[in-house]
């Protein structure tokens, strides 16, 4: 039936681009044992995501070219659709014409002017902030004190697809054309503790899931049953065994760098378990998963003695280099490395994941998605505004402690200038300080490109100094680099006040914890050299230090591993997820002070 449709010609037409398909999926695959379905599945997947991504990332080119046009349309359409809730009528949105009504009668706010309407929307009442039910209600990760909990909605999560994923798919595929071929990503990913609003509306993080079509398409080393595992250790163990087992991964992804790090430290102290699976080809006994689910991931595995040997061979020499050691045709490390995960990102790329590429793709926060990178290679890192993602205002940063501050737009800013941002969102968010500082570094066309600072909560501030987490970051780098044999592993601060008399000094001062690869012990000269290293950053630090108004900085190293059980007793004593907590290089509580202090070694 088929040949008098087509005709011979068609059907010679048809079967030479079935060749050229399988040729240029065989080619991709570059050996990998998998099955033809699987392969074409991952190829069709590949082409769909490069197609979206020149789409959309032409539509960001357009915008960005009229950046306050698709600006004030952004802020007009969100008016309109959100004039008749109960926060549309009391701001009397219908009667705001333009942008400049919108801030000229609507003040700026923080998130008390929304926490009593929040619980509302919690306990069921409609049409309060939106016109449309959340989808959730999202919790921040607490970075400057305790968690909020705001809304989302389909608007949010379809931006940040579009705009933001299927942009940073864009640049990806430009940037680093290997991505292209049909090697698997190693995804990290954890799933999130949900619990329900009075409502029944789901409360949890706001962070993006694999998705059921990633599954379908083969794109992850990870069987999706595993992403069900509840319990972080064994789901990481798995997400380890599954990677392990495949030598073409070509991309590792997390939200954080700092979740790809420390895999790679739980594959340095499980390496030998891990291997013994491979081997075995079962999944480790010892792990506390359902029988349903172990049933399902044992059906993925067949004994592999091949790749075990291959594996120990790597793995018995050490850890640096390693993940190129073990994956040879790693591509990328996929994970914002910006921000608290600077750190992170630097550990990885001079110890385990030596001479990969990294792109940080998203600026983003619970609020939505805030700016994409389309410059993978600059350091640090640059991220364009979206212009119709959210209305953003800027305040300049003498400004701060203002209490009516003026705001700027898109187009009325200036480059080296550092602004806190304020958004307007899709999800009932108005002239919003998120408490983030950026600087404006250059424009693309008419839109501002930013570099993210610091969070106001995370400065230290015991005599109105204001050391912001760059600036403190910046000094301990150099210091660090005085120390010999000296690498930093992670780190964090305390302001003495909220140790009260165990703080172990008189004047106000920094507590400062560091763990630290090649030293386990400090000179009090050495330990110095980061108080001076700062004083030389900042003139207003020194200038209280010189006067005896604050005292010296009282550096202490912890033993290893301290961080990772520091990470482990902030999630859980909080609902934050391990997919979007960020270290906190300020500790605001006093259990947490007390935590780091136990593991101090000198």
């Amino acid at each position: 039936m088929l040949i008098p449709l087509l005709g011979l010609a068609g059907l010679l037409a048809l079967g030479a681009a079935m060749l050229l398909l399988w040729r240029d999926v065989a080619w991709r695959a570059k050996g990998q044992r998998r099955s033809v379905g699987s392969l074409l599945s991952h190829y069709l997947a590949v082409k769909a995501a490069i197609w979206l991504g020149k789409r959309q990332c032409l539509r960001l080119e357009t915008d960005a070219q009229h950046a306050k046009q698709a600006q004030e349309e952004t802020l007009l359409k969100r008016l309109r659709k959100n004039a008749n809730t109960h926060y549309g009528r009391l701001h009397d949105f219908s009667s705001m014409k333009d942008c400049a009504a919108f801030r000229e009668r609507h003040p700026l706010t923080s998130y008390e002017d929304y926490r009593e309407l929040v619980s509302r929307v919690a306990s069921g009442e409609e049409g309060v902030l939106t016109a449309e039910r959340p989808s959730i209600l999202a919790l921040t990760s607490g970075t400057s004190g305790s968690s909020s909990m705001l809304l989302s909605t389909r608007d949010t999560s379809s931006e940040f697809f579009l705009q933001g994923v299927a942009v940073c798919l864009g640049t990806m595929h430009r940037a680093f054309p290997a991505t292209q071929s049909l090697q698997r990503t190693l995804k990290l990913f954890y799933r999130p503790s949900w619990h329900l609003s009075e409502a029944g509306i789901p409360i949890g993080p706001n962070s993006s899931s694999p998705g059921t079509l990633h599954h379908l398409f083969n794109l992850y080393t990870t069987p999706e049953s595993a992403f069900q595992v509840p319990t972080e250790p064994e789901a990481l163990y798995l997400h380890l065994l599954f990677a392990l087992k495949d030598p073409s991964v070509g991309t590792l992804e997390s939200n954080f760098a700092s979740t790809i790090y420390y895999a790679f430290c739980t594959l340095q102290e499980r390496w030998q378990e891990l291997v013994e699976d491979v081997e075995r080809g079962r999944v480790n006994p010892g792990l506390d998963i359902e029988e349903v689910v172990r049933h399902s991931l044992d059906a993925w595995l067949r004994p592999d003695r091949h790749r075990a040997a291959q594996l120990r061979a790597q793995l018995e020499q050490g850890f640096q280099g390693i993940a190129r050691r073990l994956w040879p045709r790693l591509n990328l490390v996929l994970a914002v490395d910006s921000g608290s995960n600077q750190v992170y990102g630097e550990r990885l790329r001079e110890y385990y994941c030596q001479g990969v590429s990294f792109y940080s793709p998203f600026y983003a926060a619970t609020e939505g998605l805030i700016g994409v990178n389309l410059w993978p290679e600059r350091e640090p890192r640059q991220y364009l505004l979206c212009p119709r993602s959210m209305l953003c205002e800027f305040i300049p940063e003498g400004s701060l402690e203002e209490e009516h501050p003026a705001t700027l737009l898109m187009d009325q800013v200036k480059v080296g200038e550092c602004y806190e941002l304020a958004v307007t969102n899709a999800a009932g968010l108005y002239r919003y300080r998120i408490g983030d500082v950026v600087k404006v570094v250059e424009f693309h066309k008419q839109c501002p490109i930013v570099e993210f600072q610091y969070r106001r909560g995370q400065m230290l501030n015991v005599r109105g100094e204001k050391v912001t987490e760059q600036l403190f970051y910046g000094a301990l780098r150099r210091a660090v680099a005085l120390w010999p044999g000296a690498q930093l592993v992670d780190y964090c601060c305390a302001e003495s006040g909220i140790l009260g008399p165990s703080s172990g000094g008189s004047d106000p001062h920094y507590q400062v914890f560091l763990e630290l690869k090649g030293v386990r012990n400090l000179t009090e000269e050495q330990r110095y050299k980061l108080d001076h290293c700062l004083q030389e950053d900042s003139a207003v630090y020194k200038s209280f230090r010189l006067k005896g108004s604050i005292g010296p900085m009282r550096v202490q190293l912890v033993g290893g591993g301290a961080f990772r059980d520091l990470r482990a007793r902030m999630l859980s004593s909080s609902h934050v997820s391990p997919n979007t907590l960020k270290m906190h290089r300020v500790l605001r509580q006093r259990e947490l002070v007390g935590f780091i202090q136990g593991k101090i070694i000198s």
